[in-house]
């Protein structure tokens, strides 16, 4: 048990029950999280001060510190995180003025359209933008395969809906009034924006950012897709000693310095996600008002941004998923039925089952872990020390958003392998790490509907004599149904394209789709490429109508738009997913 789950369960009466119904209810989540996440970390970063004989020792950290390679990989880290997020807030900024401000026809429908990136799987995404820059692609000419550019578009194709739905939610409540008195005092629509607007918005702005610059610099799946051996990350670098090397030490070594890089990026992240969340407390509801002549540039922005950026890679994959040697038609889906490679021994079918099955698995795991773990951090603690403990409940169970997936597969690799816990013949090792993954999301959408129920209708059960068990099974868990909907189409969505634990854990004879999917786009042949973007489409497809049944479930009322309501906390307030270490 965490120290700040003990202290929270302490004093604490009411409503909310017995204090100990606390430490019951979390008990399960927080040895989960030791168990699946603490020790397999822990045991990586010994690891690497350890040699095969298990005696301590600084030499494989000295080496990768010492390596002008490492330093080369940490700056591309760095500079496509950083370049990544630089273009994601400008792009991002008049999308989340358009879209949350304006008032537009099929603005619900946009809105729902631009989370769908957020939510695809990484390989997915690689293979949208390499058949369209690849040699024979529509934009070959530009030579942008594996390029620094072809990664950052990746990247800003991925996190713009993160900038629009964090920096949307708290522009749709400021005070239009504040700007209305600038103009009428003679200031110009640009020193408007630059002196009030921008100013009000920068919590959003720098949530938003310091999010975005954390995904951007845990991203796997994209950046071993179209970066190629110039342009590797440190995660990457991981993946590479991994499994083309086999060293555990060096790889162990490279997971502390990434693990130092993401636990600062988070810090900052959750410093900005502090600053935005007192700002949207303190902001009204606003309307929105009617486009006028100088909203002509964010409107045009935002629809290249659409159609450029969003949606012309994924028609262009759908496109080059029709072309066979035989011209225009379905040869390449008919397929995926069979096995064309002796790497991949499953049909992309058998695969595809496989990804279900196991998405099914982590979403039972991580939906009845992250109910108990929302369930603990709604209570509304009396004393300083309990509101502390539940804060370091909060942030022990954002861990997992701040460490890779590729960690994550690689400190499973090393940590249960033997008794007690010996996994490695058991399927069940890869629900587990996809659950970890989707975890963080999951809190984050539950908590917010938790948290919007209102006490005094706790209170009058209270008072008729109803405990906590009555309370939840009566009041709580029926008026949080929608947020459970939508949690569990973002856990499913999460874990059937995760491929960065994955690509460790795979078993050859279970792999999942994103699996299969990389290892057809890494050998030679026109049937194998053929076959990987017809799964790729696949995959996007599944992913697609997993989240659109999600959003609509998740609204709480006729009238709202998908993600009005329900959209996930990362998204509204810059806490957000490893996920996109999942990438």
């Amino acid at each position: 048990m965490t120290p700040g789950l003990a202290v929270a369960a302490r004093k604490n009466t009411g409503t909310d029950g017995s204090p100990w119904v606390w430490v019951a209810v979390g008990i399960v989540p927080v040895a989960f999280l030791a168990v699946f996440f603490a020790w397999p970390v822990a045991a990586l970063i010994a690891r690497g001060f350890t040699d095969a004989d298990g005696a301590f020792t600084g030499a494989a950290v000295s080496s990768v510190l010492n390596s002008g390679r490492t330093w080369r990989i940490v700056g591309q880290t760095l500079a496509q995180a950083f370049a990544g997020t630089a273009v994601s807030v400008l792009l991002g900024v008049p999308g989340a003025y358009v879209l949350y401000r304006l008032r537009l026809p099929g603005r619900r429908i946009l809105r729902a359209l631009v989370i769908v990136p957020f939510v695809l799987p990484s390989v997915v995404v690689g293979v949208a933008f390499a058949s369209l820059l690849n040699e024979n692609g529509p934009l070959g000419f530009l030579g942008l395969r594996e390029s620094f550019t072809a990664v950052v578009a990746a990247l800003v194709f991925f996190n713009y809906s993160v900038v629009v739905r964090t920096v949307g939610g708290l522009w749709a409540r400021l005070d239009p009034r504040t700007e209305q008195a600038a103009r009428s005092l003679g200031a110009s629509n640009a020193r408007v924006l630059a002196t009030v607007t921008l100013p009000a918005l920068a919590p959003a702005i720098a949530s938003a950012a310091a999010l975005v610059f954390l995904f951007c610099a845990s991203a796997f799946g994209v950046v071993l897709v179209l970066g190629g051996v110039s342009y590797g990350t440190v995660e990457t670098e991981i993946y590479y000693q991994t499994t083309q090397l086999l060293d555990l030490p060096t790889a162990a070594a490279l997971s502390i310095l990434q693990l130092v890089i993401i636990t600062a990026s988070l810090l900052v992240s959750n410093a900005t996600r502090t600053r935005n969340e007192r700002a949207l407390r303190f902001a009204s509801k606003a309307g929105s008002q009617r486009p006028r002549a100088s909203d002509i540039p964010a409107i045009a922005i935002t629809a290249l941004v659409i159609l450029g950026l969003l949606l012309t890679p994924l028609l262009c994959l759908l496109w080059r998923s029709l072309q066979t040697q035989d011209g225009i038609g379905l040869g390449n889906y008919l397929a995926l039925g069979e096995t064309t490679d002796k790497s991949v021994t499953v049909s992309v079918w058998e695969a595809t089952l496989n990804s279900l099955g196991t998405a099914l698995a982590a979403t039972v795991i991580a939906i009845a872990l992250g109910v108990a773990v929302s369930y603990v951090l709604s209570r509304r603690p009396k004393t300083s020390a309990s509101k502390l403990g539940v804060q370091v409940f909060d942030s022990a169970f954002m861990l997992p958003l701040g460490v890779s997936a590729v960690t994550v597969g690689f400190g499973f690799l090393i940590t249960l392998n033997r008794p007690p816990l010996d996994l490695r013949s058991s399927w069940v090792l890869i629900p587990i790490a996809q659950a970890l993954v989707a975890l963080p999301l999951v809190v984050r959408t539950l908590l917010p509907t938790w948290r919007a129920i209102d006490p005094r209708m706790l209170q009058a059960a209270a008072t008729l004599g109803a405990g906590p068990p009555r309370l939840f099974t009566s009041i709580e868990f029926p008026l949080i149904l929608r947020g459970v909907g939508l949690a569990v189409g973002f856990a499913f969505a999460t874990s059937l394209g995760e491929f960065g634990a994955t690509s460790f854990l795979s078993r050859p004879d279970r792999p999942t789709l994103p699996v299969v999917i990389f290892k057809l786009i890494s050998r030679p042949g026109v049937e194998n490429l053929g076959m990987a973007l017809a799964a790729s489409v696949v995959l996007a497809v599944l992913t697609a109508l997993v989240m659109g049944t999600a959003e609509l479930l998740g609204q709480a009322e006729p009238g709202k738009a998908p993600g009005d309501y329900g959209s996930p906390g990362f998204l509204k307030t810059g806490v957000g997913q490893s996920g996109k270490g999942a990438r």
